[in-house]
């Protein structure tokens, strides 16, 4: 799953974000769903969200 459905990611999901600094790069970084942040049900550069360990980025994978 590309994580451009709200509905695709729930809490606790371990997921690939892409940093806002990374962007460029498009560089992945790896970790679990603390908050989804995006209110809208779907988003075209992917859902953002925080992680546990408080990074915030935009969903790219959605680990099954």
């Amino acid at each position: 799953m590309n994580g451009q459905k709200r509905s695709d990611i729930k809490i606790g999901a371990e997921v690939d974000i892409v940093l806002k600094k990374d962007q460029r790069t498009g560089a992945l970084t790896s970790g679990k769903v603390k908050d989804i942040l995006t209110k809208s049900p779907n988003h075209p550069h992917g859902i953002k969200v925080r992680l546990e360990d408080g990074q915030v980025g935009r969903v790219k994978n959605i680990h099954s």
